[in-house]
């Protein structure tokens, strides 16, 4: 009985987050309630405070839910670094455009992060979080083109960090404009050709 209770339980708060996925990205994150969450996923309120403190706590187990460090982290994945870091950096960003194209819940949870989201009053408060999340990754692809300039696999005047910028910056702008209007341009016939191309403007030779 006990195993069911706690099944039952993570069905809900799966049920919970399911239903702010939706409505953040239908209506906006601002103008979305408690209590409208709970009306649409047919719970009371009473049980989204049972998973969770307040909007906050709960849009940031949205985000925790679903995107995950991917392949910047771990012992596997360092070595894979150390051993081939463009190939470790090849592999990461075809992964990342690969789970967004393919896994919709990612990919809505991407469009409510850029295009439905205003980090103001309480949820700003969370805007720091991403942001230092998003230096942990910067210093890790940084990290690669470092190794990749000392074992000869890149050939250019660009620094390490200059290369980082250059790489994160051409991937937000491709998930900022494929999440904001996907008529645009197809993301997997687009992302890794202009990556791979960007990637032989450093001097790296081919796959």
């Amino acid at each position: 009985m006990a195993r069911k209770t706690k099944e039952d339980a993570q069905a809900t708060r799966n049920c919970i987050l399911d239903t702010a996925v939706e409505l953040f990205g239908s209506q906006g994150v601002s103008r979305t309630s408690l209590n409208d969450i709970a009306r649409h996923a047919g719970v009371t309120r009473g049980a989204i405070y049972g998973h969770f403190e307040n909007k906050v706590d709960l849009f940031s187990a949205m985000i925790k839910r679903l995107i995950c460090p991917l392949m910047l982290h771990g012992e596997e994945y360092t070595e894979f670094l150390n051993r081939d870091p463009i190939g470790f950096l090849r592999a990461v960003t075809t992964e990342f455009l690969g789970k967004l194209t393919h896994d919709v819940n990612f990919r809505k949870v991407f469009e409510i992060l850029w295009h439905k989201c205003e980090y103001v009053g309480d949820i700003a408060t969370l805007r720091q979080q991403l942001l230092d999340e998003g230096e942990n990754h910067v210093e890790v692809i940084e990290q690669a083109f470092r190794r990749a300039k000392e074992i000869g696999q890149t050939h250019t005047e660009l620094s390490p960090h200059q290369a980082t910028i250059g790489l994160v910056a051409l991937t937000d702008g491709l998930i900022f404009n494929w999440t904001k209007n996907q008529k645009m341009f197809a993301l997997e016939t687009y992302g890794n050709p202009i990556l791979e191309t960007f990637f032989k403007g450093l001097g790296v030779g081919e796959r």
